[in-house]
């Protein structure tokens, strides 16, 4: 919704939004933009009457301001029309979809053809630093979309990237997600085929090799499908990679050759990310020299393993990992870089899967890859029947049964005094949560800081 704001008010239009809170680093951009952000849901929020208003999926009825704009016959449109109508419409549009790593892959891609010249839109999930915004309208023929399978809004039950009008689509992976909206992975799966149903048979299916359900369901597409993959045979894939200080040294293979690269990231996932980028960009006529320069000249995503300030010695990321196989994927990754050093997990169960009991088991498993786990409580508990809610204490249990160091505690401040009195030089310490996480990224910092130069400090520091 930020992203599109920003856009829209690129396009000449006025601008304003409501939200129970906003916060970093979507709230900073947006008082950047000059674009005013209403705290709560008011009706007079609507005063003056606006041309249109844009609801997020995440708003109900019974939410004033939604009841406010249907008493008032306000003409209003979902997020996903908004970008179909006004962004994509008219260019070739790139739709990149999955459970996992989609921000990653969307910044990736948009990347590599700004650095080749193209000039791209997009609608980013997240904020890439090579461009410091999460939305551009970009000044060539394409638009790259991170497409969400989530639901569209309350007036339309669809997952939002069936608006997208796909040319190319990248299918990075499908597990289950989204407990509130999804009964099963099939019924996640059957939404995909919706989406590949839309593209057209001039367009791509970008695949990956190493999902079984993604092979499966674009086994029959009708324009071309291309694969991508780490473990398994693909179209496009990478060898002799070595992980340095740098990131991953390695050969990118395509279907025309092989080219040398440096991709400034960590972890297998990332390596598939950027296999997807590039199979997608290649259809799209960027060379393979000119792939391995994007890649290059990558500077990541905020809140994507961003390596935040922090007292010599210790080092802090700020990561948005909240299902069971990116927490895991995100604990390799952080390994592989640091295999000496001591690995803090701090995760706060925020999303609406994670904060029901049906990745109890899975979260254990992920989580155990580091040494030290701090759970913190489960955002809006109170919304989940006790019956479906996940159980921290359990989970903490079975951490500590698994020879992982795991704590409960409730809150921001009781995490922020227990990290800052415990951590030690050589620590390794992620945060791992979709939320704001009471601030921590920004409060952390300062009390390992206070910690180190001896000075006490207070839980609230």
């Amino acid at each position: 919704m930020g992203a599109v704001a920003v856009l829209l008010r690129e396009l000449g239009y006025r601008v304003t939004g409501s939200d129970e809170k906003a916060y970093p680093p979507m709230s900073t951009l947006l008082s950047e933009q000059g674009i005013a952000v209403m705290e709560g849901f008011r009706a007079a929020n609507l005063e003056p009457a606006p041309d249109l208003v844009v609801i997020g999926n995440a708003m109900s009825r019974g939410n004033e301001e939604v009841e406010a704009v249907l008493d008032r016959k306000l003409r209003y449109v979902s997020l996903a029309e908004t970008v179909k109508e006004f962004f994509i419409r008219g260019k070739t549009s790139v739709v990149v979809t999955g459970t996992h790593g989609k921000t990653t892959t969307s910044a990736l891609l948009a990347w590599v053809l700004e650095s080749a010249g193209l000039a791209p839109g997009f609608v980013i999930g997240g904020v890439p630093e090579n461009f410091g915004i999460g939305a551009r309208l970009g000044g060539g023929k394409l638009f790259v979309t991170e497409g969400d399978e989530y639901d569209t809004a309350f007036f339309d039950k669809r997952s939002k990237f069936v608006h997208y009008l796909p040319d190319c689509v990248i299918l990075n992976n499908i597990e289950f997600d989204h407990a509130d909206i999804f009964d099963s992975v099939e019924a996640i799966e059957l939404s995909f085929a919706r989406m590949l149903n839309l593209v057209p048979r001039t367009g791509l299916v970008v695949a990956n090799a190493d999902d079984e359900r993604v092979m499966r369901l674009t086994e029959k597409t009708w324009p071309p499908r291309v694969t991508f993959g780490v473990r398994n045979p693909a179209d496009w894939t990478a060898q002799q990679v070595a992980e340095t200080e740098r990131g991953a040294e390695l050969d990118l293979v395509g279907p025309s050759g092989a080219v040398p690269c440096r991709l400034p990231l960590y972890g297998r996932h990332n390596l598939s990310n950027a296999l997807a980028a590039a199979a997608a960009a290649s259809h799209l006529g960027v060379s393979l020299p000119a792939i391995a320069d994007g890649f290059a000249t990558f500077r990541g995503v905020r809140r994507r393993m961003q390596a935040l300030p922090a007292p010599e010695g210790i080092v802090l990321y700020d990561d948005f990992a909240h299902h069971p196989t990116a927490i895991a994927q995100t604990l390799r990754a952080v390994r592989s870089r640091h295999p000496k050093s001591r690995v803090w997990a701090l995760f706060e169960p925020r999303s609406n899967t994670t904060v029901r009991n049906i990745f109890q088991r899975e979260l254990a498993t992920s989580l155990s890859a580091a040494d030290v786990v701090v759970v913190a409580k489960i955002h809006r508990f109170e919304k989940v029947p006790p019956g479906q809610r996940l159980d921290p204490d359990r989970l903490v249990a079975d951490l500590a049964a698994a020879g992982t160091q795991a704590h409960y505690l409730a809150d921001a401040e009781a995490i922020l005094a227990h990290v800052a009195a415990h951590a030690r030089t050589d620590d390794v310490i992620v945060l791992m949560s979709n939320g704001a996480f009471g601030g921590l990224a920004q409060r952390l910092p300062a009390a390992l800081a206070c910690r180190r130069r001896g000075v006490a400090s207070s839980p609230a520091a």
